[in-house]
């Protein structure tokens, strides 16, 4: 065992030091995370993209444990293998298509505007609450077909979803969400069925020859989790960063084509989750120089990847001139993130919203003070902010 820690409050406030001595000291340490569960986490680059593409090791918890049983996105293509990971990332590629994406960029802008016009007046606000949530949220709704009036309820169990498990009462919290969520989702597919609509959850239901009624239900829990959580995180994170380095906000201001490259340079260094992407060895593999037994958990820490100074050249400094950026954010190879065109579009749009609303934005409080949320998946907790009220 090379370092233990927990995953802890403290850790997820400041991840980052751990992550970069542990790269430091070698591509790949076996860790404990929490009592009784190890991994392995591989810190490197050129590992962990590797790792993405590694035929030894699967996206199924059957080859550790077998029951997949403590996963809510158990069934869904993040956690399947070929031949049903290609199936089923297929029948949401379908679905989910590019005209499908740039057709919500005037539902994204009209919800920026209507946000906004609720913020402006007030002069300061807790960001995270009032706009990167509940933005992507509703934007997510609407793709899939989920009525406005069960929106709030949605949201509260994908809080509760990712809520670090510290103990046994939040375990059941999260087992009781996960159960409410699949069970509303299920009712939500069957309505689809009976009466179709112009939605991403209606044109699944279309090929339901093809999906069981389980996939369903965990494509379902997959699309409308993922695709609201992570895009929050990005919108506040691009925003804290912008706020916390005055001449970026400036030259940003100034030239919004510098928006998409701040908005890579967020996912760079402040990705959607705090560790990595989990898998698990079906034999024995070798990372890196390093044997893993089969029946292993194996960490691909993407943050500490997307701050190798192997791959960028003065990882922690944001940079809107960098010359590529092929951070590991959204993932590598078969399980490249489907979703990415949608956040990228939606960040894009709620910063220049922003921007342009609310010219003067600041942090209300010293940066030391914003905290993030203590959860697998990385946003902040809150991120007050203030301004000129303007009506």
């Amino acid at each position: 065992m090379d370092i233990q820690y927990e995953l802890s409050a403290d850790f997820t406030q400041w991840p980052d030091g751990i992550l970069d001595r542990l790269r430091e000291r070698g591509p790949v340490h076996r860790v404990r995370l929490l009592p009784d569960d190890d991994v392995w986490l591989v810190t490197s680059y050129q590992d962990v993209r590797a790792a993405f593409s590694e035929p030894g090791l699967s996206s199924e918890d059957r080859y550790v444990n077998g029951t997949g049983e403590g996963d809510h996105l158990g069934g869904s293509m993040l956690t399947a293998d070929p031949p049903n990971h290609t199936r089923l990332r297929r029948l949401v590629s379908a679905a989910l298509t590019p005209r499908r994406v740039e057709g919500l960029r005037p539902a994204i802008a009209r919800i920026a505007g209507e946000l906004l016009d609720s913020i402006a007046p007030l002069g300061s606000t807790d960001l995270m609450a009032s706009y990167a949530l509940p933005l992507p949220t509703r934007v997510i709704c609407a793709l899939l077909g989920v009525p406005d009036e069960d929106r709030d309820q949605v949201r509260a169990w994908s809080d509760v979803l990712f809520a670090a498990p510290v103990d046994a009462a939040a375990v059941a919290d999260v087992l009781t969400a996960r159960s409410a969520l699949r069970g509303y989702l299920a009712e939500l597919l069957a309505a689809k069925r009976r009466a179709p609509g112009d939605d991403l959850l209606s044109a699944l239901c279309a090929h339901d020859d093809r999906l069981t009624d389980d996939e369903l239900v965990a494509t379902g829990v997959l699309l409308l989790v993922a695709g609201h959580e992570t895009t929050a995180g990005l919108v506040a994170a691009a925003t804290l960063r912008l706020l916390t380095h005055p001449g970026l906000l400036t030259r940003v201001r100034e030239d919004r084509a510098l928006l998409a490259p701040a908005i890579e340079e967020s996912l760079r260094m402040d990705g959607a989750v705090v560790l990595g992407v989990v898998r698990y060895t079906k034999r024995d593999v070798t990372v890196a120089g390093v044997r893993i037994p089969a029946g292993e958990a194996v960490m691909l820490c993407t943050p500490a990847a997307n701050r190798d100074p192997a791959r960028f050249a003065h990882p922690d400094t944001v940079d809107l001139a960098r010359p590529e950026n092929p951070h590991l954010s959204f993932g590598h190879g078969i399980h490249f993130c489907l979703g990415a065109p949608l956040a990228r579009l939606e960040a894009r749009i709620a910063l220049d919203a922003l921007l342009d609303r609310l010219p003067d934005l600041a942090l209300a409080v010293p940066p030391a003070e914003v905290r993030w949320r203590s959860s697998a998946v990385r946003r902040l907790a809150t991120l007050p902010v203030r301004f000129t009220p303007s009506s």
